[in-house]
């Protein structure tokens, strides 16, 4: 089940049943047709919508669409955020983060950043290598590098702060 928010205005319920869709408990008979990766033709009692995704963000779980031209903005939550938000954990993502620590033992191959430098949320950070596999380790947060605890050929231990931000 998902609750999506259009316009932060409108709030529906909406749950993928064996053969369509249910909005707000209502079952929905729609001819859609995707035109390609990001478009859509829907016929639904007798109407029909174009409809095209403008921009959307996995992680945020947002969306623009366009349908016949008219844009709405969409916000989604899945059944674990609405559990999280039962729970009373919500906002815990938005958090400041002071550190970077490391999630096992790595070795440090290489460093793409400097002490002092601001860095967006996305920005590679460093190369760390684990049982013959690197991975990129990318910034969480939007910041500004208060100090690097490891250089190239260092090796980490699980719990170990790598970066600290300000």
């Amino acid at each position: 089940m998902y609750q999506l928010k259009v316009n932060n205005k409108f709030d529906y319920a909406i749950e993928k049943t064996g053969d369509g869709l249910a909005i707000n408990d209502n079952k929905v008979k729609a001819d859609i047709k995707q035109l390609s990766p990001l478009t859509w033709h829907v016929i639904e009692q007798l109407q029909s919508y174009n409809v095209e995704v403008v921009s959307f963000d996995k992680a945020l779980k947002t969306a623009q669409i366009r349908v016949n031209n008219n844009i709405y903005s969409l916000t989604a939550k899945d059944q674990f955020d609405i559990l999280l938000e039962k729970m009373g954990l919500t906002g815990l993502a938005s958090a400041k983060i002071s550190e970077l620590k490391a999630p096992m033992p790595w070795l440090v191959l290489k460093v793409f950043v400097e002490e002092g430098a601001t860095i967006q949320k996305g920005d590679s950070l460093f190369i760390l290598e684990a049982m013959k596999m690197e991975n990129i380790i990318k910034s969480p947060v939007d910041a500004v590098l208060k100090s690097i605890k490891i250089k190239p050929g260092d090796k980490v231990e699980k719990g170990q702060i790598l970066l600290q931000f300000s």
